[in-house]
């Protein structure tokens, strides 16, 4: 994948975080402890692998007394990115990952997102959006998607609640595409699907969608969402007892083949519906 002028920029900073670092004579597990960061988490920053939260810049800054130059260039490029602030880390993340697990209770993950399945959920969110708006958000999600066809690309396992399967967003043209597009992912191996079905009653992670990520070089991660805010967790206390909820819910989940059977059913089931309307 080529380099975009945001990844230099994030080389840039991590350069000169160690050469302000090395200056004041402080090693990478000296500078973490005083941002309440790992030593390990200052090598990553400094090798532009993971990127600085915007309070872990301002302690640095405060730290390095570099005159607010850390908290200035994330806050430039969270400003550029495409992507919810909140949502920025893990873009840039799921670059990386080794392994990409994700639970969706109600809307297909983006990264097996069609473009019209994207415009249907941004529309509903924004009825008032500009169509440059529009399509800028349906453009950042299908070029995240790449990832998935990398040389490189990660393991990605996805459990959907039926519920994702059924919901008709977009309409039913929209649905048997969408469903279709993720049946295609399966079949050419993209991608490993299991649902959980309504008929399962309770289940772990009711309270929204989960998302684990896991490293070559760095500590897995979790992260959750809700409508309006995002959460990236690294603790590996709170990790582990999110990778526990999605061990929970790969045992509710219907075998791969049944699952598949499901989406597959429910794609034609719109399929008829599109064509009676």
């Amino acid at each position: 994948m080529a380099k975009g002028k945001q990844d230099e920029t994030w080389e840039f900073f991590g350069e000169l975080l160690k050469e302000r670092r090395e200056s004041v004579g402080l090693s990478q597990g000296e500078l973490g402890g005083r941002v309440f960061v790992s030593g390990g988490y200052i090598g990553l920053f400094e090798q532009g692998i993971r990127k600085p939260q915007l309070d872990v810049a301002q302690r640095i800054d405060e730290v390095l007394q570099t005159g607010g130059i850390f908290e200035r260039t994330v806050r430039k490029l969270i400003n550029k990115s495409p992507y919810a602030s909140y949502f920025h880390e893990v873009a840039e993340l799921e670059k990386v990952a080794t392994r990409i697990c994700e639970f969706a209770p109600l809307v297909v993950p983006g990264l097996m997102q069609t473009r019209e399945y994207v415009r249907a959920v941004t529309v509903a969110a924004n009825p008032f959006a500009m169509e440059e708006y529009v399509e800028e958000k349906v453009t950042s999600r299908l070029n995240r998607a790449q990832i998935l066809k990398d040389a490189t690309r990660p393991e990605f396992w996805v459990v959907l609640h039926e519920n994702t399967v059924v919901t008709p967003v977009g309409g039913p043209a929209v649905m048997a595409e969408q469903l279709d597009h993720i049946a295609g992912l399966i079949q050419e191996r993209w991608v490993l699907v299991t649902v959980v079905p309504r008929s399962a009653g309770a289940h772990a992670s009711m309270n929204g969608m989960l998302r684990l990520m896991e490293f070559s070089d760095q500590p897995p991660t979790a992260y959750t969402e809700t409508s309006f805010s995002g959460t990236l967790l690294d603790d590996p206390a709170v990790v582990k007892r999110a990778q526990r909820a999605y061990d929970l819910l790969r045992v509710t989940a219907l075998s791969p083949a049944a699952s598949l059977a499901l989406i597959e059913s429910a794609a034609e089931d719109f399929r008829r519906c599109a064509s009676t309307t």
